[in-house]
């Protein structure tokens, strides 16, 4: 039995994608940072964590990627 997991990432690019060709197909890759913050229970001090995402994207939307996304951009 097989399953799917999904998941929906929201946040912003750490640099411009990188545009590759590989055979006919184009590929897009970048990285996305994702963060969450947090009130400390035992010092009540905020805290904050930060997690990069590697993204790949292939065919016709890694050009759309390349054209539209720019370093900073909330995706």
């Amino acid at each position: 039995m097989s399953s799917v997991n999904r998941v929906i990432i929201l946040g912003r690019l750490g640099k411009d994608p990188e545009l590759k060709t590989v055979g006919q197909n184009q590929v897009a890759n970048f990285s996305v940072a994702t963060s969450e913050t947090w009130k400390d229970k035992s010092s009540g001090e905020k805290k904050e964590k930060t997690t990069w995402h590697n993204i790949v994207i292939w065919g016709a939307l890694a050009n759309v990627a390349g054209q539209y996304l720019h370093k900073g951009d909330q995706v």
